[in-house]
Formats: structure tokens, C-alpha cells, sequence
């Protein structure tokens, strides 16, 4: 047993990781000061560059699924502490002590327990963002449908595993609730939207 809490100690930790502000704050910018102020890919993506961006959301898929890697592999946990694990890593994404309890939407840093429990499933959704994301060019609504697809994806894939159903629902809401900004926004037509490349 406290080898389990060990573990999902440590995926608490690798989660709260806030690699986009100390990268930002690296380079002279305050991520809760510019843009959106969120401290995720997107944002040091729009502040910073997309390059900057791309190395964040690996870094928080990275964390992601290195909690779940490490519960798996070195601490030999069962899958439900496994998926415990999991939680923890988005969590502490999304509840960072470094920042004050504040921290990023759990998007990347999701997609990495995916990559961990349900390779199959990461690549779906996967596929589902940069569709949505192609035709809206709105990264909140291409991560909003990517979060309403997990459950639903876990639901048809693995019917008989009620914990992997439950983890999928609680971090499917946490999505929303933590996008409810964006929702906002969208709502009120004023939603950041990329610009489809025309230098071709």
C-alpha cells in the first residue's frame, strides 16, 4: 500500500511539472500575463511561437504518461492504482503547487495516460483533434471534442472496465469545466483561431 501511494505521489509531482511557464519565464515572459494566461501548449505556442508550443504539449504528454509508465513498469501496481496514477499526473497538471494551485487544461498531459493505457484509443483521438482542428482551426473546440470522444471511445473499446469508464468520464468534465473560458469565448465569437497557412 504505500508503495501505491508512492507512486501516486510521484505522478502528482511529474504532473505539476509547469514546463510552458518555466520555459516561457526562461525567456523573459510571464505566461499568466500574456495571451490567454493559461500556462499550456497553446498559449506558449501563440506567445512564443509554434515550435515553443510543440516542445510544451510533448513535455506535458511526456509527464503524462511517464506517471503511468513508471506505476506500470517499476511499481507493478494493479490497474487500478495504475489508473490512480493517471489521475494524479492531469491533476497535478492541472492543480500545479508550483504555480499556486493553478496550471494548465489537462489536454496534453491527458493525452499521455492515453499513450500509456490505450495507445489504440490516443490514436483516435488523435486523429478526431487535427480533423476538428483542420476545419474549425479552434484548438479549444478540436480539445473539446476530443474529450467528449474519450469516454464514449472507452465505453465501445472496453465495456467491461468500469474504473478505465469512470477515469474517462471524471477527465472528460475536467476538460470542459477547465475550458469553461474558452466556452465563453466561443460563444461570444471571440475564440483565438489559427490562420491557415497562405505563403503556399
Amino acid at each position: 500500500m504505500q508503495r501505491s501511494y508512492f507512486y501516486l505521489g510521484l505522478a502528482f509531482f511529474l504532473g505539476s511539472l509547469p514546463f510552458g511557464y518555466w520555459l516561457a519565464l526562461a525567456r523573459g515572459v510571464d505566461l499568466r500575463q500574456q495571451g490567454s494566461g493559461n500556462t499550456g501548449a497553446t498559449n506558449v505556442g501563440r506567445v512564443l511561437g509554434q515550435k515553443w508550443g510543440y516542445l510544451v504539449f510533448g513535455l506535458d504528454l511526456g509527464k503524462g504518461w511517464l506517471a503511468v509508465a513508471l506505476a506500470q513498469s517499476l511499481g507493478g501496481l494493479s490497474d487500478r492504482w495504475v489508473l490512480a496514477a493517471g489521475v494524479g499526473a492531469v491533476l497535478g497538471h492541472v492543480f500545479s503547487p508550483w504555480l499556486g494551485f493553478r496550471g494548465g487544461k489537462g489536454v496534453a498531459t491527458s493525452a499521455g495516460i492515453l499513450v500509456g493505457l490505450t495507445p489504440w484509443i490516443a490514436l483516435g483521438m488523435a486523429v478526431l483533434w487535427a480533423g476538428v482542428f483542420q476545419i474549425s482551426r479552434t484548438v479549444s473546440v478540436a480539445s473539446l471534442s476530443a474529450a467528449t470522444a474519450f469516454p464514449a471511445l472507452v465505453f465501445w473499446f472496453h465495456p467491461t472496465q468500469a474504473l478505465l469508464q469512470w477515469m474517462s468520464l471524471g477527465i472528460s468534465v475536467l476538460v470542459w469545466i477547465r475550458h469553461r473560458d474558452n466556452l465563453q469565448r466561443l460563444f461570444q465569437g471571440k475564440e483565438n483561431r489559427f490562420k491557415k497557412d497562405s505563403s503556399k
